[in-house]
């Protein structure tokens, strides 16, 4: 199955039980939808290069999963139906990408 990196901006303003609960259904989203998730990273709350919903800052999650390709339409519409997620960005990783030399 191919690699995707699965990118999400949250509201920076959800406290620690509240950003736990939202990391927690996320996964149980991508679960369902077929993904096996290999690494979360989180960035915490940093300073974003423009205000979304007026806010400066955004939560920083990104997700390294396994998925058929054809979920991603899926995934991304039900993610972004959600209250606390602002952006969603998913990108297949192309191994070879991360490794070439630039000529």
């Amino acid at each position: 199955m191919p690699q995707y990196e699965v990118g999400l901006v949250l509201n920076p303003n959800l406290d620690g039980v509240q950003a736990a609960q939202e990391l927690e259904s996320i996964k149980a989203t991508l679960e369902r939808h077929g993904a096996q998730i290999k690494n979360v990273d989180d960035w915490g709350n940093r300073k974003l290069a423009y205000p979304i919903q007026k806010d400066p800052d955004g939560r920083l999650v990104f997700y390294t999963v396994e998925m058929a390709g054809d979920q991603n339409a899926a995934l991304e519409r039900e993610l972004r139906l959600r209250d606390h997620v602002r952006r969603v960005t998913i990108i297949r990783d192309r191994p070879e990408w991360r490794n070439s030399q630039k000529k």
